[in-house]
């Protein structure tokens, strides 16, 4: 039946089928992007919301038949003058970092300064309660929507800052069209001819496949083919370590989680395609799965996967005598930390595009952390070699780690071979937990000693880590763990190991922090009783243990440089007194989190400066971009280099160059990216310098190129020990109000240098709203190894109205073996946090917590989220 009403003052028609959401009308068939699908048809994250009749609106919950003769507004309706206002504030106060959510916070910011010029920060925190922000801590938000306020009120907004050297704050690379929606994420590209693509996953944890039928989804009209494990023409199972996990599961085999994918269907539009997904009948035979590590590791226990035994990795670290240590140690402390399964809920869902090309080649446009090994991976997956796949990053809406590992690049690649045609796979957010990597659950058995005067003297951890059905990074996760289970303290006696197992959970991998949360929730809290035994005061333990140059790390490697753990101590120790002195309950904890792999790993730094014939200058890297501001900084230190303006630098992400650097992952992009890169501007430098214009030089390419090679592997026999390039040192203090709940939260972080500082503080205080759902309010059981939500309220990420205050202090301990100083900020953000959160809610109701999420805690239940009500 017909649909009639106003869209962005323009009447339209349409004929939506039955069911339809507004949503899905104004973004297929009226062709507004700036509206984005991140949870439809939940209606809890914002991302599509529009003004209807005037009201803010969330449309993938709304049937498309009630706008009926109503008005519509989206970001693409506002007036020129006001978008140019929208656009101007968020990118003045770095009000975003991937950007997805920002069209909806933005639109919403739009409807509430019409009705109060003058809003305050709690009332544009309930404002925007609605809608969800993975990436921001939405302090820099709340900054965007005053500046939005007062220019609408007469005040000009601050001049954009346009000085790209290092140390500036300069705005963020796009900022103004992520503000207004008008870049493309994966799920916003068309192509003549597109077709759409949906795939079946497996109903159970474990079960093994008896007969896939397809016959009635191949019957559906528009349905132009569907893929089982037949269809692939080359290798059929992939991964990042281990070739362990397949694209797609076979007649005969075993499903080994809920994300499995049994078919894919390709038909005409996305409706269709995922009708006839539901059409794929699946026999299957039930068998019990394997949902305890430690269960799995026992003798007898039925193999998960069959390329590898159960336990996964095993990593051991000893350095001296910790049995004797501990016999020999004042006092000495024991405790079972435990921690949860996290869902990285960024606001993108998996999307990828597949299309084509007229020289035989393909064109693949990702997504992914690492746009090399997806192109690695995908080539493998067809049979075909590297140079025929073209990969391309498009802007990423979130990541987290959670799109290291392949998502729907291969199926959305097979069908497009199959068909020979243009195809885009996305996926729903519940098929998006289903199917992606998750933050290991980790148990940790501590013992800890130190002397009489508080300085320790052995750590012994044993550690067990759930990493699912498939390798993913698993192993490297434990390993890290491993690494930073002393945390950033001198320990003499160390007798760590850790290992990880495979069982019928969801797959675990990255996730921000990599491992060293969990280790510091552990070893943080040890400090915690150690501190009460020795009759010390909490920062005072830390200050007589925190590492210095010359000290021994857990892995034994010797730092000599860089070592800004006392520097951060130093810098909260007056707000952490003054809180103590005003009768708040307090708490504090440490962190150290390596930048750069290493462990052994060769890692890379590549780039090119490929100067345009119109003046500019293309700036390629082989990292991605993922809200973290990556591809700003690398601008920065090409101008610190070069002296030409910013806007000179036109960064791409493609595989135009051979610029394999593999994920972007473990704090690494800005300190080898960023090496590459001023390597490359060194040399176009010098070409300026000898008295050549950008117009001399058109068509040149400068490269940069840095290996790294210098880092052992844990246990190594070797003369000199170096697990890492780097570490980034943070401390935190949490401070609780007088009925329990997180009032403050003062965290600083010595980043090496300070490229951009806006960046920087956004990463600290995104990681820190992170860290306290971690601490308080995220997790993800699975019972029967199946996710018990979907919904995004019932995961447990904050909301504006939850964060507390966040002062950020940036401490500069200038790195060696950084570019021009830097080091990676994007992970130790949230390493200390949740131990600190658990350190104040001992200092409030004397309750030494040793499980997260800490949902039996006054902090936790002042939160407006993690309630999980709904069944599956």
């Amino acid at each position: 039946m017909p649909l009639e009403f106003t869209l962005n003052g323009t009447r339209v028609r349409v004929e939506p089928r039955p069911g339809e959401s507004l949503l899905e009308v104004l973004r297929e068939r009226c062709g507004i992007t700036s509206l984005k699908d991140g949870c439809s048809p939940q209606g809890q994250c914002g991302c599509c919301l529009s003004l209807v009749d005037g009201d803010p609106k969330v449309t993938c919950a709304m049937p498309a038949t009630s706008a009926a003769g109503k008005s519509v507004v989206t970001l693409e309706g506002v007036g020129v003058e006001e978008r140019a206002l929208i656009a101007g504030a968020f990118a003045a106060a770095n009000g975003l970092q991937c950007g997805f959510c920002i069209p909806g916070i933005a639109l919403r910011a739009k409807h509430l300064t019409d009705r109060n010029p003058d809003p305050t920060r709690e009332e544009i925190a309930r404002a925007i309660d609605v809608h969800l922000c993975r990436c921001t801590g939405y302090v820099k938000i709340l900054d965007a929507i005053q500046l939005l306020a007062a220019a609408k009120r007469g005040t000009p907004l601050p001049p954009p800052e346009t000085d790209g050297r290092v140390g500036r704050r300069l705005a963020k690379v796009d900022a103004g069209r992520m503000a207004l929606g008008t870049r493309a994420y994966v799920a916003d590209l068309t192509a003549p001819g597109m077709l759409h693509g949906a795939v079946v996953l497996s109903r159970h944890a474990r079960a093994r496949v008896v007969r896939i039928d397809t016959s009635r989804a191949r019957a559906v009209p528009g349905v132009r083919a569907v893929a089982t494990a037949a269809d692939v023409p080359g290798e059929r199972w992939y991964g990042l370590l281990y070739d362990d996990w397949p694209g797609f599961v076979a007649e005969g085999e075993e499903v080994r989680c809920a994300g499995d994918v049994l078919a894919a269907v390709v038909a005409d539009d996305r409706h269709t395609a995922r009708e006839a997904a539901r059409l794929v009948a699946v026999t299957y035979e039930p068998l019990p799965p394997v949902l305890d590590p430690e269960a799995a590791l026992a003798p007898g226990a039925p193999r998960v996967n069959p390329k590898h035994e159960n336990l996964l990795s095993r990593t051991v670290i000893r350095r001296g005598d910790a049995e004797a240590a501990l016999a020999a140690s004042a006092h000495v402390v024991s405790g079972t930390w435990t921690t949860q399964r996290i869902e990285h809920a960024y606001l993108e869902p998996e999307s990828a595009f597949a299309e084509p090309l007229p020289d035989g080649r393909l064109r693949l446009c990702t997504q992914g952390q690492g746009i090399f090994d997806d192109r690695r991976q995908v080539a493998r997956f067809l049979g075909v070699p590297p140079e025929r796949v073209f990969v391309e990053l498009m802007p990423n809406g979130g990541a987290f780690g959670g799109k290291e590992d392949m998502a729907v690049q291969a199926h959305a690649a097979l069908l497009a071979t199959l068909t020979g045609r243009p195809v885009q796979v996305t996926l729903s957010r519940e098929e998006s937990v289903r199917l992606h990597p998750k933050r290991h659950p980790i148990t940790l058995r501590y013992t800890a000693g130190c002397d009489a005067e508080g300085r320790l003297t052995a750590v012994r951890a044993r550690i067990v880590g759930d990493s699912g059905a498939y390798a993913s990074v698993g192993g490297k996760v434990l390993e890290r763990a491993a690494g930073h289970a002393t945390g950033p303290y001198r320990v003499p006696n160390v007798d760590v190991e850790s290992v990880a197992a495979y069982t019928n959970n969801p797959p675990c991998g990255a996730m921000r922090g990599f491992g060293a949360n969990q280790a510091h929730f552990a070893i943080e809290g040890c400090l915690d009783l150690l501190a009460r035994q020795a009759g010390l005061d909490p920062w005072e333990i830390r200050w007589r243990n925190a590492l210095e140059v010359g000290d021994v790390f857990c892995t034994g490697q010797v730092l000599e440089k860089s070592v800004g753990i006392k520097q951060t101590l130093t810098a909260v120790k007056a707000g952490y007194d003054a809180a103590r002195r005003a009768g708040h309950a307090v708490g504090i904890a440490c962190g150290v989190k390596n930048s750069g792999i290493g462990n052994g790993v060769e890692e890379w730094g590549r780039a090119r400066l490929v100067v345009e014939p119109g003046g500019t200058v293309s700036l390629f890297n082989g990292y991605t971009e993922m809200g973290q501001g990556l591809l700003t900084v690398l601008v920065q230190f090409a101008v610190e280099v070069t002296g030409l303006p910013a806007g000179t630098f036109v960064p791409r992400v493609d595989s135009t160059y051979e610029l394999d650097c593999g994920q972007t992952t473990g704090s690494r992009a800005t300190l080898f990216g960023g090496r590459a890169v001023v390597e490359a501007a060194r040399r176009l430098r010098a070409d300026l310098d000898a008295g050549r214009s950008l117009a001399d030089l058109a068509g040149r390419v400068y490269e940069g190129e840095v290996v790294i090679r210098d880092t052992t592997a844990p246990g190594a026999d070797v003369a000199k020990i170096k697990t890492h390039t780097a570490y980034g040192f943070a401390t935190q203090v949490v401070v609780l109000d007088g009925e329990g709940r997180v009032s403050r939260v003062i965290a600083a972080h010595d980043v090496g240098r300070a490229v951009n500082p806006a960046l920087c503080e956004g990463q600290v205080e995104g990681a820190v709203h992170m860290g306290l759902g971690y601490a308080l309010t995220e997790e993800l059981p699975c019972p029967d190894g199946i996710p018990a939500t979907f919904k995004l309220r019932e995961l447990g990420v904050l909301r504006a109205r939850d964060m507390p205050e966040v002062e950020v202090i940036l401490v500069e301990d200038p790195e060696p073996e950084g570019p021009l100083g830097a080091k990676g900020v994007g992970e130790i953000g949230l390493v200390p946090t949740a131990a600190a959160v658990a350190s104040a809610l001992e200092a409030f109701d004397g309750v030494r917590r040793y499980r997260l999420p800490m949902k039996d805690s006054p902090a936790a239940r002042a939160m407006s989220v993690g309630r999980i009500r709904s069944a599956r």
